[in-house]
């Protein structure tokens, strides 16, 4: 980071020489040609608004000289945002620029209606505005607008998006005591859809809320992808395949514990291509496997931690980062339809933990669970059919943990109910009957036959392994209320129903559904605790529940207790009564709350439930029958 000195009255010409910074990594050769930057012709001119009553947000103007490159509806002159002011009745009276080039416009435009303008260099391409550069913004609006508080203060960068909204959020933590969550939410309300990269969100939470949660990216608007895969000075491609800014940590869950990140792939080429993008890895800090179940350690070696993740990732197909495994969404009133139009397969719904198994080879076991932490497994073996003194290998698996409960014992199993690859092969693009046999017969099976000669002593591994089995529909009725429910020795709280000609499919996938009675429908919130004061009233105490990708409460609990305030910044599982919130427990096997459309789909079962009546009626007289 290179600065000059910043002159301590702030006044007259010394503005014009104020600042000289640039960002975390090496500063770009210029364009030589100058030319409109990439995505800027449809790009918004500003915000809708004074964020905080402050500042007005806007994408760089470019002079008179562009014109002739520049349609008559996109051009937007520095007077413009002059004119703009005038219309509103309010007075610009600093204006911060913050690209890392003087292309644009000339400063005299600015400064010729009496405006004082700096030029504080912030390059995007490599990271966020370092905490130096949070310190001058600062400085800079502070010494103004002690002397002018009525005035607003100009800022923009190339879009007006990323470092503009970065170093104002800032400025509004630190001198209007916001959260770093409502700052975000209140930008993207004047500048939608707001900071739109996600190393930029992260170190903001870093930064002013570090055992809090980063929100997710937001979908990016239509602009953002014109002048496709062309890297603009703000560090941004808009390639539709990765959508992310080539510096951009593209990790898009939310966590609750202080994170790390790990890079999981290369750099660019050396002829400056980058072929893949850069993923960081969310890292929770001591992240513990279920409580009960001995013979599993959590992964301390980052680069196997790395390894394992980056493996599994890559044999579910998933290139994006995080767990991904396949996530059931909701039954309601409008999916359950699904099951009239398409053959499925029913089975109860473990209250467990959920947990991917790879089976790399022997000794070499490990579990990833929902937060895509990884622990090794000691003590397992899964003996190969064909040929029994070898070992499976290059398998990968998805299921549960349960505690099994008989005469007095808890036995841990985990339970498998489907499969990714079988020995390197590609099984689970199969359909889910093919992908059953392959579970039951040849890792279920093959390990009782062992059991059974002697090969394994069971004994002295941690935990069992069973199949979970699935039936046709109209099985439906005795799991819920029958026999095969009471004879589980764990406790269910619902069903899941696949389909059977799907494949495996990784992330969120909205042809499994998952059942609960309504009473059971929760949600996994973050909660976030706030005390509400004003004249005349006592401090009161309300629990604000976020989702992840929304940045303002989804919900709010009806109660706080002490205990519930406690839990600050956790994951609770919570259900709604009557007209609000109930917490049930902390979720200490997560990190995450429910995404967004998870927490729609959930709130859309809850507010127009499937009863089980209406469920095992819909079966009996509508479910899909083969022509």
């Amino acid at each position: 980071v290179i600065t000059t000195v910043v002159s301590e009255d702030f006044e007259g010409q010394s503005y014009l020489s104020v600042v000289t910074m640039y960002g975390n990594g090496r500063r770009k050769d210029r364009r030589q040609n100058g030319g409109v930057p990439p995505r800027w012709l449809r790009c918004p001119r500003k915000s809708s608004g004074f964020v905080g009553d402050k500042f007005l947000v806007f994408k760089t103007p470019l002079s008179a000289q562009y014109d002739e490159h520049v349609p008559v509806d996109n051009r937007f002159h520095p007077s413009m945002v002059q004119s703009y002011m005038k219309s509103v009745k309010r007075k610009i009276g600093l204006w911060i620029d913050l690209t890392n080039t003087d292309r644009y416009y000339h400063k005299e435009e600015v400064e010729s209606a009496g405006i004082r303008y700096i030029k504080m260099n912030c390059e995007g391409a490599n990271g966020p505005p370092s905490e130096e550069q949070i310190e001058l913004f600062k400085k800079i609006c502070n010494n103004y607008s002690n002397k002018n508080p009525n005035d607003v203060i100009g800022v923009h960068c190339t879009h007006g998006f990323n470092r503009s909204g970065f170093l104002i959020c800032a400025y509004l933590v630190h001198e209007f005591d916001w959260g770093i969550q409502f700052a975000l939410s209140e930008f993207a309300k004047q500048r939608p859809p707001g900071i739109y990269k996600q190393d930029y969100l992260n170190r903001l939470c870093e930064i002013f809320d570090p055992e809090g949660s980063p929100p997710a990216k937001p979908e990016l608007p239509d602009w953002c992808f014109e002048d496709e895969d062309v890297i603009d000075d703000d560090g941004f491609m808009s390639n539709r395949s990765s959508s992310s800014s080539v510096s951009s940590n593209s990790y898009n869950n939310q966590g609750g514990n202080k994170r790390s990140y790990q890079n999981t792939d290369g750099g660019p080429q050396s002829n400056g291509v980058r072929h893949k993008r850069s993923r960081r890895e969310f890292v929770k800090d001591n992240p513990v496997f279920m409580e009960g179940v001995t013979g599993v350690e959590p992964v301390t070696d980052t680069d196997e931690h790395s390894r394992v993740q980056r493996k599994v990732q890559e044999m579910c197909g998933w290139e994006s980062t995080g767990f991904p495994g396949s996530q059931p969404i909701s039954m309601d009133v409008r999916n359950i339809g699904l099951i009239a139009e398409h053959p499925y397969m029913v089975s109860w719904k473990a209250d467990g933990t959920r947990y991917l198994m790879l089976i790399e080879d022997r000794d070499q076991v490990f579990f990833i669970d929902r937060d895509n932490c990884v622990f090794r497994v000691s003590g397992m073996t899964f003996p190969y059919r064909k040929n029994p003194g070898e070992h499976i290998t290059e398998t990968l698996v998805d299921g549960e943990m349960v505690l099994d409960k008989i005469d007095d014992k808890t036995f841990p199993r985990y339970l498998i109910y489907d499969i990714i690859k079988f020995r390197g092969e590609e099984v689970g693009k199969t359909e889910f009957r093919t992908r059953l046999l392959c579970i039951e017969k040849e890792i279920v099976n093959e390990r009782y036959r062992a059991i059974e000669t002697g090969e394994i002593c069971r004994e002295s591994e941690p935990f069992g392994v069973r199949f979970k089995q699935f039936w046709y529909l109209d099985k439906t009725e005795q799991i819920l209320r029958g026999a095969l429910t009471k004879q589980l020795p764990h406790e269910p709280d619902g069903a899941v129903f696949q389909p059977i000609k799907e494949p495996y499919i990784c992330g969120r996938c909205d042809y499994v559904l998952k059942w609960k009675p309504p009473h059971l429908n929760t949600i996994d919130f973050r909660l976030k605790v706030v005390t509400q004061t004003g004249e005349g009233l006592l401090p009161t105490k309300q629990g604000h529940l976020f989702v992840g990708q929304l940045n303002q409460p989804f919900g709010m609990l009806k109660k706080v207790t002490r205990d519930v305030a406690k839990l600050d910044g956790k994951i609770i599982e919570c259900r709604f009564e009557g007209t609000g919130w109930i917490f049930l427990r902390e979720r200490t096997d997560k990190s995450f709350p429910n995404a967004f459309k998870t927490a729609e789909a959930v709130w859309a079962s809850i507010r127009q439930p499937v009863t089980m009546d209406f469920l095992l009626d819909f079966i009996r007289n509508r479910q899909y029958r083969k022509p």
